[in-house]
């Protein structure tokens, strides 16, 4: 592979987005199995209204590394030669526009769900326009099967690093070993 190693900023947000999408992932299970219909729906909101956060936390993380990637990068790109070097960019740039589209359509759903997104309880964040059913039940979709499509991806980079660290081919060390 390149010689592509990590700063150690960039190392630390790739495992904070890993461990972050876990989280979304399981936490998501357990809130769409919490009871809908009752009178007292504020138990829901602590929940959802967490997800939201690091939801949209791991959106402003993406635009910073594609921008770190896009400017340290560069000349990196013009390197690469085989299949595998390839396959590894395409893998990178699929989970970044995976997690995009996930974080955007699951506050587009909820933005025409009628609940408010406060980000981190601090900033209100705008709907983008009035409650729409449609328009939720669209992005929610959209929300669900760009996490499927990201957890699929995800599963493929994991087995690639499995690959490599059985492999002991010295690109676990250069992933672990940031500069």
């Amino acid at each position: 592979m390149s010689n592509f190693r990590p700063n150690k900023l960039v190392f630390f947000l790739h495992w904070i987005l890993a461990s972050s999408i876990f989280f979304l992932f399981i936490s998501s299970w357990w809130m769409l199995a919490l009871p809908l219909p009752a009178e007292d729906i504020s138990y829901r909101i602590l929940p959802f209204q967490l997800h939201k956060n690091i939801g949209l936390t791991l959106l402003i993380i993406i635009v910073v590394m594609v921008a770190m990637r896009l400017i340290t990068n560069r000349e990196q790109a013009a390197q690469i030669k085989t299949k595998r070097e390839k396959l590894a960019l395409i893998d990178y740039w699929a989970i970044y526009v995976l997690i995009g589209t996930a974080c955007l359509t699951g506050y587009l759903s909820s933005s025409y769900s009628g609940w408010e997104t406060v980000f981190w309880w601090l900033v209100d964040f705008p709907a983008w326009a009035e409650e729409s059913d449609e328009l939720n039940i669209l992005f929610s979709d959209l929300h669900k099967w760009s996490c499927w499509a990201l957890l699929l991806v995800a599963a493929l980079h994991i087995s690639a690093a499995l690959y490599h660290g059985f492999r002991n081919d010295d690109q676990i060390k250069k992933m672990f070993d940031p500069k």
